[in-house]
């Protein structure tokens, strides 16, 4: 059994606070009892490396991960079974970002830190911003890459598939959603939306702070990382 939180933002993500930092998180991680985290800021897979690196230190396994907002504005949280497939995907996901520059005073940093949280650089192109991809493009994309394609927060009014298409592109496979932690009633929720009873559910934070970062609550019976892919994408 693993007690997970796949959707937490590092201090790359400019709405991500600067206390989000590599070990910052999996220390948190490590103290609410979580087995697996995944750092999945905004169009980048920038912090992936070190936060892994200070995952392996305080014993909670990191899974890469990135969550794209595509041209359709919708957010998809996005697994990958490596760095190396996390990273080719995100360098495809930024060039098809607009070249708007991040002004930090109003949108916030994006650091780029190492596996001490050493700030080694910061993210000039803003991150928060639609990729010129669609959800079939963005499909293709991760799956090509090994990866998990899961349309993000469902529930929510906004970046959310189902607000902003009105429904689950059923000409793409996906098997998993993610219903955010405000809907708290589950299967009342399920119920009101009977169309997507058919998949798998993740329930993260959405963390942008160390103090939203979830507890020992959502598991997978699973016993390592092939066995999460094999659950959520099977």
């Amino acid at each position: 059994m693993i007690y997970y939180d796949f959707h937490i933002h590092s201090a790359l993500s400019p709405c991500g606070d600067n206390d989000m930092t590599p070990n910052n998180i999996v220390n948190m991680a490590a103290l609410s009892g979580l087995d697996a985290v995944a750092i999945s800021d905004h169009n980048s897979a920038g912090n992936v490396r070190a936060a892994m690196a200070a995952g392996k230190k305080a014993g909670v396994t990191v899974l890469p991960a990135m969550e794209v907002e595509t041209e359709e504005e919708v957010h998809i949280l996005t697994l990958y079974p490596s760095a190396d497939a996390a990273e080719a995907v995100a360098r495809e996901v930024y060039n098809a970002l607009p070249d708007i520059k991040n002004r930090p005073e109003i949108f916030g940093e994006q650091l780029i830190m190492d596996e001490e949280d050493n700030i080694v650089g910061t993210e000039e192109k803003l991150l928060i911003s639609p990729a010129a991809l669609s959800i079939n493009r963005l499909f293709d994309m991760v799956k090509e890459a090994g990866g998990l394609f899961i349309p993000a927060h469902v529930d929510r009014h906004s970046y959310s598939v189902l607000t902003n298409l009105g429904f689950i592109p059923d000409d793409i496979d996906i098997r998993c959603i993610e219903v955010s932690r405000n809907t708290a009633d589950l299967a009342a929720y399920i119920d009101s939306r009977p169309e997507l009873a058919k998949y798998k559910v993740l329930r993260n934070s959405d963390a942008h702070y160390l103090g939203d970062i979830a507890q020992r609550d959502a598991f997978l019976e699973a016993g390592g990382i092939r066995d999460i892919f094999r659950i959520l994408g099977g």
